[in-house]
C-alpha cells in the first residue's frame, strides 16, 4: 500500500470545500471560528506553554442549556465515551431513551468514585429523577437487564420503577446468543468480530417475523407458544452437528438441541421449561414497566419535558452507512432515532456527535489511520514522550505492566491502548488504535447532521511530542488527488486503497486530567480541539479529559485562535 501523506500544520490549508464562514445560531455549547482557513502560527518555546504568538479568546463557561429533544451519537466506530456526556446531560433531563442495539453496547460511568457498566440500561438511570426508556428499536436480553438493575440496588432501590420498556421492543433469548456464536465461528477467517451477544440473530428473528416482543409478555400464554415455536425453529436449523464443526460449535449446538444453556452460559437454564418459568417471573416483575413508549415519549414532549436520546454503537457500525459487513445489526445513526422511538424528525432540535481524540475500533475491517492492532504486533509510529510518568497494570500480559516516563520514545498506538485503557466494556478485547480520522468524522457528520461535537479522552494524547490528524483521503491509484470532502468508501476494497493525508501539530506536556475549565487546558490542547473544529466544520461544544463526570466541560462560545 502507498505510504501516508504527511504535511505540517502551518503550511496545510483545510481540505477543499472547507467552511470559512462563522458558525452562528447554535444555542448549545457552540463556538465561532473566525478566519477558519487561516494557518495557525507556529509556536515558540517548550511544548504546552503559552507565548505571545498564541492568544486564545475565551469567555466564562455557560451552564448546560438543554434542548427539548437532544440526541447524543457516536461519530466513529463506537467506544467514544458517549455515556459520560449522556450522564451529565441526563442530570438536566426528564427522560433518557435508547433507540437501538442491545447488550452489545457498553457504557462505563464513574460517579463519585464508583464505577458502573451498563449494556442495556440508559445512562439516565444514574439520575434518580430521570425516567429511562428502552425503545422499540432495541433488542433486550431480560436476564442482562435484571442483572444491571440489581447492581443499582444500593444506589437506588427503586431504579426498576424508572425504566419503561416498549411493548414493541424485541426480546433477545439465549437461543439468539447460541446461534450468534455458531455463525461467527462458521465464518472462520471472514469473521466480522461480533460480541456474540445474540444481537444479529435477534434482529433476524424480527425480520423473519418469528420474534418475541415485550408486549407478548403481557399475554403470557401467547408468549409461551411463540417461545416454543422460536426454539423449535432454531433447533431445526442450527441444532444438529456439522462435519466441520469445532469443539466449541459442537457444544453450542448441543446446548441448543437440548436447550440446556447452562452448558455454555454461566447464568443459563437447564431446560426449556426452566426458561419459560424464568420469563413467567419476568413478566410479573416487569408488567408495570412494559408500556407503549410512543405515547409515553410524546406525552413527555407535550408536557414540555426534556428528552435525551443516547445512541448505542456509532456511525461507522451502522447497518447501512457503516463499514459493511463489519457493522452491527441496527441503525445507529439519526434516522434510527425516529424509527427506534417513534418520533418524527421535526422534534429533534439538537444532535451532538461524540468524537474520541484519536480513533479506535474493535474487531476486523479496514482502518485507514491504524497504528496498533489487537495483538500489538504492528510496527507502530514512534515519537518522543515528554509527559508525566505513568504506569498501567496489565494482568496476564506477557510484558507485565506498561510504564512510560518523560524523555523516552514510545509507540503511539501502544500508548493509546494502555494509557487510554482501550479494552472493550462488553467484550474485554483490546481495541485497535490510530490517529484521529477527520474524513471519517466529516462523513459521520453529513449522515447525522451534528450541531456540535464532544471531543473525549483528550488527556490520552498528553506527552506525545507530535500529534497527527488525518485531514483527507487520497486513493493509492492516484495519490496526487484528494478524495471529495465528506466522501467515505462504501466498499471495503476501496477503503483498503485509502491513503491518509496527515497534518502534524505540536503536543503538550502538562497533565490535563484535573482540568475542569476550557481555559485551564494548555494552548496546544486547545489548538488541537479547535483544529478539529475547523476541519470538520462543526463546533466543539464539550471536551473530556478523564473518566469522571467532573472531567467533562463545555467549550465557551467564541473560543478562537488568533
Amino acid at each position: 500500500s502507498s505510504p501516508p501523506v504527511v504535511v505540517d500544520a502551518p503550511d496545510s490549508p483545510p481540505p477543499s470545500g472547507h467552511c470559512t464562514t462563522a458558525m452562528e445560531g447554535m444555542n448549545f455549547g457552540s463556538n465561532v471560528i473566525k478566519e477558519a482557513t487561516s494557518p495557525m502560527p507556529k509556536r515558540r518555546g517548550g511544548s504546552g506553554g503559552e507565548d505571545d504568538m498564541s492568544v486564545l479568546s475565551i469567555g466564562a463557561p455557560p451552564a448546560p442549556v438543554m434542548p427539548k429533544f437532544c440526541v447524543v451519537l457516536g461519530a466513529q466506530w463506537g467506544d467514544e465515551g458517549k455515556g459520560k456526556l449522556v450522564d451529565i446531560l441526563a442530570q438536566h433531563s426528564s427522560v433518557c431513551a435508547r433507540f437501538n442495539g442491545g447488550a452489545n453496547a457498553g457504557h462505563t460511568l464513574v460517579v463519585d468514585g464508583k464505577k458502573y457498566a451498563f449494556h442495556l440500561l440508559p445512562c439516565g438511570i444514574i439520575n434518580r429523577t430521570c425516567k429511562n426508556v428502552i425503545g422499540n428499536g432495541v433488542v433486550c436480553h431480560v436476564p442482562t437487564l435484571m442483572k444491571e438493575l440489581d447492581t443499582l440496588k444500593e444506589f437506588d432501590p427503586n431504579a426498576l420503577h424508572r425504566v419503561f420498556i416498549s411493548t414493541r421492543a424485541h426480546v433477545l433469548i439465549d437461543t439468539h446468543q447460541i446461534i450468534d456464536g455458531i455463525l461467527e465461528m462458521e465464518k472462520g477467517s471472514m469473521s466480522i468480530g461480533t460480541t456474540k451477544r445474540g444481537i444479529g440473530p435477534a434482529y433476524s428473528s424480527k425480520a423473519v417475523r418469528n420474534g418475541l416482543r415485550f408486549g407478548d409478555l403481557l399475554h403470557f400464554d401467547e408468549f409461551e407458544k411463540s417461545l416454543r415455536e422460536l426454539v423449535s425453529w432454531s433447533q431445526r436449523r442450527f441444532g444438529e452437528p456439522r462435519e466441520r464443526d469445532t469443539e466449541e460449535q459442537k457444544k453450542l449446538r448441543q446446548a441448543l438441541r437440548e436447550y440446556n444453556t447452562k452448558l455454555v452460559f454461566e447464568n443459563g437454564v437447564g431446560s426449556l421449561e426452566e426458561e419459560l418459568e424464568r420469563y413467567r417471573k419476568y413478566s410479573q416483575q416487569l408488567r408495570a414497566q412494559v408500556v407503549d413508549t410512543v405515547t409515553f415519549v410524546h406525552e413527555e414532549i407535550s408536557r414540555g419535558n426534556n428528552v435525551l436520546v443516547e445512541g448505542a454503537n456509532a456511525a461507522m457500525l451502522d447497518i447501512d452507512f457503516g463499514t459493511y459487513p463489519f457493522v452491527t445489526s441496527s441503525s445507529t445513526t439519526i434516522g434510527g432515532v425516529c424509527t427506534g422511538l417513534g418520533v418524527p424528525p421535526k422534534f429533534i432540535d439538537n444532535v451532538i456527535g461524540v468524537v474520541k481524540a484519536f480513533t479506535t475500533r474493535v474487531g476486523a475491517g479496514p482502518f485507514p489511520t491504524e497504528l496498533q492492532n489487537e495483538l500489538q504486533s504492528l510496527e507502530d509510529e514512534v515519537v518522543m514522550y515528554n509527559g508525566p510518568a505513568q504506569t498501567v497494570e496489565r494482568k496476564g500480559h506477557q510484558d507485565g505492566s506498561y510504564a512510560v516516563a518523560a524523555g523516552t520514545k514510545v509507540k503511539v498506538g501502544l500508548l493509546l491502548q494502555e494509557i487510554g485503557r482501550e479494552y472493550g466494556t462488553t467484550t474485554g478485547r483490546r481495541r485497535r488504535t490510530g490517529w484521529l480520522d477527520v474524513p471519517l468524522v466529516k462523513y459521520s457528520s453529513l449522515v447525522n447532521g451534528f450541531d456540535s461535537i464532544n471531543i473525549t479522552k483528550l488527556d490520552c494524547l498528553t506527552g506525545l511530542s507530535k500529534l497527527r490528524i488525518c485531514i483527507s483521503y487520497r486513493s493509492s491509484d492516484m495519490t496526487e488527488v484528494r478524495l471529495p470532502r465528506g466522501y467515505f468508501p462504501s466498499h471495503l476494497k476501496d477503503l483498503e486503497k485509502v491513503v491518509p493525508e496527515y497534518e502534524t501539530l505540536e503536543g503538550w506536556t502538562e497533565d490535563i486530567s484535573a482540568c475542569t475549565r476550557w481555559e485551564q487546558l494548555p494552548i496546544n490542547a486547545r489548538r488541537y480541539c479547535l483544529r478539529v473544529q475547523q476541519l470538520v466544520g462543526v463546533p466543539v461544544s464539550w471536551v473530556g479529559v478523564g473518566p469522571d463526570r467532573s472531567a467533562m466541560f463545555q467549550v465557551p462560545p467564541g473560543a478562537e485562535v488568533r
